[in-house]
């Protein structure tokens, strides 16, 4: 045949067949090719759904093409979890697994068919690939090896029939798990050291950041806006247990196992996803896993245009909550769903201007930049409401930490703002949190307390508004309660900033159990120490002098104390009175009693 006549092209083929099919028509013909006609249209829907075209279908077999091998190892994925699922449902002699086979190589195309090495190559993988499983060539592996939030594992360069040099192949984990063929590196657990949180009696899930599969990295804030929308509406259902995002983000890039995920977190689902922009339309897919099971719930993708985002969020939201088995009153279903924006442009100003404060923590430099941002997305759309309660807090963390010249104009800038915010939307738990802040600020500690539950009911699992109430709770003088908010603050949030070890061991030590203050100020140590944040040991010194004075143990409580003037020589009686808000002056001049028995002047 003169090929010279011929078309060719690059092309990614996906070959398939059934793993034992000759045994299971064996068994029974009737129900074999019953199941083989279902699990076929099964896969002609994905093909078509992940812009592949079907090239042949004879018997057991499947061939089909696509543009892009992303979208054929997409459409490959879900196609073994889709029949994985079905196959859940029958008894073990009637489960029909597909070895799948993909190749990106030059084929011959003549009118609707494809021929060639191409094609061979890929029928080759589909037989080294396990049943239930897929295998990809080298050439594959190459184009997407950074781009899908999937696991690989080099197998070896495979002689294959009819083939002149051998095929480099991989095996595709369909875990967010990377084995590389140098670097030989199994990246399992963030936290080695860290024992497996327990799960507990109701649903309980983890949103890990969705993968930007666009290419640009300025869209890095609109996928981890996708993934922190999504927390932020499921945060609002007390029925559940949901992980905070500052906990679930430190998995962004890094190859895990949902079921490693699962152990860390104390979670029994995970939902990730991934997003493409294009234009002003956007893809994303996701899919919720129960990790105790490795079984997927569902998987789904979405075609959207921008301006439709918050719908989309809210309708993964509530997909979720469905397959959960979570139901909702009328009141609850309102309230997660947020009232967002359409200007795509002030979103990705808000999501920016998040970051910028997250990735460079509570500097003048930071909160100024953090809050030039944020006034930038309010001026395109004045109506969106999340903007302005993050220019509050920023005028909060101004007053709280004497960042600006008067600290009392900061709190009354934070208290108009947030007002701003809370008549465009009342149902953001952070604007109530946020006025229980300044509240309490001001001493008025009984409204700071009505804000503050206000707060919780709005976001039963948002982990900073529990934070926040235990900080209000100790300086209202109730210790007990604010040792039940903060460990709650620490089940939300398992990779906690080290300010809720604070106020554990404060609150420790106001109740009398110095000893667990201590150890909690030990872990105290540990952490900002392995952060690489030695500066902040101060917090540290203090409590260990505090509790060490109650101890009777003199000698160990002048040493903590030099330590604390050493790394905070401005630290005096009265700079602790300009920052400390209790309601009962009691409590205040008990601390300070300690501190002078500990040697300071």
């Amino acid at each position: 045949m003169n090929t010279a006549d011929f078309k060719r092209k690059l092309t990614a083929i996906f070959s398939a067949d059934v793993a034992g099919y000759s045994r299971l028509m064996g068994d029974d013909e009737t129900a074999t090719i019953k199941i083989l006609e279902a699990y076929k249209q099964v896969m002609f829907s994905l093909v078509k759904q992940h812009r592949g075209r079907v090239i042949d279908s004879p018997g057991d077999n499947v061939l089909a093409e696509f543009a892009s091998v992303v979208d054929a190892v997409q459409c490959g994925v879900a196609v073994q979890k889709e029949l994985q699922a079905r196959n859940a449902e029958l008894p073990e002699n009637r489960k029909m697994q597909f070895r799948l086979g993909i190749n990106l190589g030059d084929v011959i195309e003549e009118q609707d068919r494809i021929y060639g090495d191409g094609v061979n190559i890929a029928a080759r993988l589909e037989a080294l690939a396990e049943p239930g499983g897929i295998c990809i060539s080298k050439t594959a592996f190459d184009y997407i090896e950074n781009k899908l939030p999937l696991g690989y594992q080099f197998i070896g360069h495979q002689t294959v029939k009819n083939i002149a040099k051998p095929v480099g192949a991989y095996k595709v984990l369909m875990e967010p798990r990377v084995i590389d063929v140098e670097q030989k590196e199994e990246v399992e657990t963030v936290r080695p050291d860290k024992p497996p949180a327990p799960l507990p009696d109701k649903p309980s899930i983890a949103v890990l950041p969705f993968t930007n599969l666009s290419g640009d990295p300025e869209l890095d804030y609109f996928s981890e806006g996708i993934s922190e929308e999504i927390i932020t509406g499921l945060s609002k259902i007390p029925k559940m247990l949901v992980i905070a995002r500052n906990s679930t983000f430190i998995y962004k890039g890094k190859p895990v196992k949902a079921q490693v995920v699962s152990e860390e977190l104390g979670v029994r689902y995970i939902l990730e996803g991934s997003v493409r922009k294009a234009g002003k339309r956007v893809r994303i897919t996701a899919q919720l896993v129960d990790a105790t099971t490795g079984h997927h719930l569902w998987a789904d993708r979405y075609d959207r245009d921008l301006d439709d985002i918050f719908a989309l969020q809210d309708e993964i939201t509530m997909k979720i909550l469905t397959a959960l088995q979570v139901e909702l009153t009328e009141g609850q279903q309102a309230r997660v769903s947020g009232k967002g924006t359409a200007n795509f442009e002030a979103y990705m100003k808000f999501m920016q201007s998040r970051r910028v404060f997250t990735l460079s923590g509570i500097s003048k430099e930071a909160v100024a930049l953090s809050r030039q941002i944020t006034e930038e997305a309010i001026k395109l759309d004045q109506g969106y409401a999340a903007p302005y309660v993050h220019l509050a807090w920023s005028h909060w963390f101004d007053a709280r930490f004497g960042l600006s010249d008067s600290r009392a104009e900061s709190f009354k800038q934070a208290y108009l703002i947030a007002q701003k915010a809370e008549t465009l939307d009342d149902s953001i738990p952070d604007v109530h949190a946020l006025l229980a802040g300044i509240y309490l600020y001001k001493g008025e500690h009984e409204k700071a307390i009505a804000r503050g539950e206000r707060a919780i009911s709005l976001g039963p699992n948002n982990a900073e508004v529990h934070a926040l109430m235990a900080h209000i709770l100790r300086f209202s003088g109730k210790f007990d309660q604010a040792i039940a908010m903060i460990k709650k603050a620490l089940r939300l949030q398992p990779y906690y900033p080290t300010w809720y070890l604070t106020e554990l061991a404060m609150c420790y030590y106001y109740v009398g159990r110095n000893e667990e203050a201590i150890e909690v100020a030990e872990n105290y140590r540990k952490l900002t120490q392995k952060r690489g944040e030695d500066e902040f040991l101060w917090p540290y010194y203090l409590m260990l002098t505090l509790n060490y004075v109650r101890l009777g143990k003199e000698r160990e409580a002048r040493e903590a104390l030099g330590g604390l003037l050493k790394l905070f020589p401005g630290f005096t009686f009265e700079w602790d009175r300009q920052y400390s808000v209790y309601k009962d002056p009691e409590h205040l001049e008990r601390q300070h009693e300690d501190l002078r028995k500990a040697g300071l002047k």
